[in-house]
């Protein structure tokens, strides 16, 4: 069992994660099988019809999942997920993802991810199902 708390976890998983710090994400909440993540639309996460890119909500709903899923120091990995896009996001909307573990059976576990923006509109649903592999999560230096 991991003496390690489910933000040191989090934080250590966040430190490695370029995607995440690309994208500008924060790590806003988390515990063992639900964590909140949040990022601001650039113009640069804009597709051609000037709304944010349907991968990049999937992204970001994809990264509190994992967080979620990893919280208690045990890798695990996604292996499906679906996504219902709602409604649209628009640049300089601050987009937050809260995911919740609903399910658990061994080692496979099921989420679901609520997107919403800041003004409370729900802009994407995800369902997704992850594996735990076991082994710690990060370790405090990459390289060992």
């Amino acid at each position: 069992m991991s003496t390690r708390s489910p933000h040191d976890v989090s934080a250590s998983m966040h430190a490695q994660d370029r995607v995440a710090q690309g994208m500008a994400m924060s790590i806003d909440a988390v515990d063992d099988g639900s964590a909140t993540v949040s990022m601001v639309v650039t113009d640069e996460m804009c597709n051609g019809l000037g709304v944010c890119h349907g991968g990049l909500l999937f992204t970001l709903a994809d990264t509190a999942m994992a967080h979620a899923s990893n919280a208690g120091d045990q890798r695990a990995f996604s292996t499906t997920a679906q996504i219902d896009w709602i409604n649209s996001a628009l640049v300089g909307q601050t987009l937050t993802a809260t995911s919740t573990r609903i399910s658990q059976r061994s080692k496979s576990s099921i989420h679901d991810v609520m997107v919403v923006n800041d003004l409370g509109e729900t802009i994407a649903l995800v369902r997704g199902q992850t594996l735990t592999v076991g082994g710690a999560v990060a370790v405090s230096d990459p390289a060992s």
